[in-house]
């Protein structure tokens, strides 16, 4: 009876105890197709996927990015690959209801150079 009362003791506090989702969050925009991200226990450099954005366009494309995203926001990370040891990845809010790279197409700084 008592093993029996320790085991759902443990189930209980498994099952119904909320989970802590962590998420990665915006430590620095370091240009406009390259930011740092870290959650608890490491950072990470992140080249934005299909950006390529014209010299001219440069600061204000970063000064966007950094209005819409700033520091300590949560971001969730769509990765496509890696290119010489940054990885490459789609940089989302944490709501999933924007994302860098369509920002930045919509505000004309950059065209979607790389398929979906």
């Amino acid at each position: 009876m008592k093993n029996l009362s320790k085991f759902l003791i443990i189930i209980c506090l498994n099952f119904l105890n909320p989970l802590i989702a962590n998420s990665a969050e915006i430590l620095q925009i370091k240009s406009s197709n390259t930011i740092l991200v870290g959650d608890q226990n490491r950072n990470l450099t992140i080249e934005l996927f299909c950006v390529n954005v014209n010299e001219n366009d440069e600061l204000q494309a970063t000064n966007v990015l950094k209005s819409e995203f700033p520091r300590g926001s949560k971001v969730k990370i769509k990765p496509f690959g890696f290119k010489e040891n940054v990885l490459l990845a789609k940089v989302f809010n944490i709501k999933g209801t924007e994302e860098m790279t369509e920002l930045l197409v919509a505000k004309n700084l950059t065209s979607e150079i790389c398929p979906n």
